[in-house]
This record gives structure tokens, C-alpha cells and sequence, in this order.
């Protein structure tokens, strides 16, 4: 019993040489990309994306990343995307506010889908909350046609967001939400974290 009894400070001690790297991620843990990973990832798309702060105001905007050694860099520098936002402080924490999202004409021009440079100018935004300690993303759908505003809830939907409210002036509440949002539509939220874990695979770096 008594070589027993010693011998569990000896396999206790035993355990604690090697403690957990904090640093190890499982194959099956979900992957956070950063920013730099986001950057990159977009780079690699032919996409220049740069995000420029000033206070708690943000704003993300793309353009074509080609080389500018002709009289055609002009078009071809032009801004094909862009997101502003500003950082509110809320109960519970602070909220990434996405004002608005914008693609060019350019884009259409572009061999990539809408959805696709939509995702890399949130993904900006978003990881851009996530590093000011924001847990969640608001933003509105604007409705200012039937056809548009379903798509805009589609696209959001896709990407991650959820339902929170139908801002359609009929209530006290609702016209807040217009004052705030400068019209009516469908406001949406979304966990930050969870945005970033589910659009993982698609800035995970190539091993």
C-alpha cells in the first residue's frame, strides 16, 4: 500500500513535464482565421483589401490588385467593393455596426461572385470587431424594393446572419431603428466568433 501511495506524487509529477501547449489545435477544433490570413487569402484572389480606422469608425475597401505599368492602371486600381461600420458601445459589450456594404459596376466584370468579394469586405469588418473585443455584428438589410431587400436577406442569411427584427415603421421601436439605420428593412445580427469559425475552411492557409 504504501509503494502505492508513493508512487501517485510520482505519476502526478510524472504528468505535469509536458503540460498542454496552448497553442495546439486539434484536427477537429474550429479553426479563427486572423486578419493576416484574411489578407492573404484575398491577395490570392487578385484583391487588394485595406481597412482604415479612425476612433471607433472603420471603413474596408477592395480593389483589383493588378499592376499598375500601363496607361490602363487606372481601371484597373479601381475600388470594386467597400463596408463602412463604426464601433458602438452596448450593453454587454461593445457592437460592430455594419452602416453599409457597396459593390461596384466593376464587379460585375469580375471572374468572382458577389458573394465572394462580399465575404472577403465582412470578413474584414468582422475580424476587425473580433480584435476590439466586439461579441456580436447588427446590421440592416435596407428595403427599398421588394426584389433587392430579398436578395440583401438572402445574402446576409448565407453568410451567417440571422433575423432580428422587421423595421417597417410601424411601431415606436421601429422608427429608433430608422434613426439609426436611416430607413426601413430587416435587422440582423450575428455571433462574431461563430461568423469567423463558419467562414474558417475558406481563409485556412495551405499546409
Amino acid at each position: 500500500m504504501a509503494a502505492l501511495m508513493a508512487s501517485a506524487p510520482a505519476a502526478a509529477a510524472a504528468l505535469h513535464l509536458a503540460p498542454p501547449n496552448p497553442n495546439h489545435r486539434g484536427d477537429d477544433d474550429p479553426f479563427v482565421p486572423t486578419m493576416a490570413d484574411i489578407m492573404a487569402s484575398s491577395r490570392s484572389q487578385g484583391l487588394h483589401i485595406e481597412l482604415r480606422t479612425a476612433g471607433p469608425f472603420f471603413r474596408v475597401h477592395a480593389v483589383t490588385s493588378s499592376p499598375s505599368s500601363s496607361s490602363s492602371s487606372a481601371a484597373a486600381e479601381e475600388e470594386v467593393g467597400r463596408a463602412e461600420g463604426v464601433i458602438r458601445p452596448w450593453i454587454g459589450g461593445d457592437v460592430l455596426h455594419l452602416d453599409s456594404m457597396r459593390m461596384s459596376r466593376a464587379t460585375l466584370g469580375m471572374d468572382r461572385s458577389i458573394f465572394g468579394l462580399g465575404l472577403f469586405l465582412g470578413a474584414v469588418a468582422v475580424r476587425h470587431g473580433f480584435d476590439r473585443g466586439c461579441p456580436r455584428a447588427e446590421l440592416l438589410a435596407i428595403n427599398d424594393s421588394p426584389l433587392y431587400h430579398s436578395k440583401l436577406v438572402r445574402f446576409y442569411t448565407r453568410m451567417g446572419f440571422s433575423i432580428v427584427h422587421e423595421v417597417d415603421g410601424s411601431s415606436i421601436r421601429d422608427l429608433a431603428h430608422m434613426l439609426v439605420w436611416g430607413g426601413r428593412g430587416t435587422r440582423m445580427d450575428a455571433d462574431i466568433e461563430q461568423l469567423l469559425i463558419r467562414w474558417g475552411k475558406r481563409f485556412k492557409p495551405k499546409s
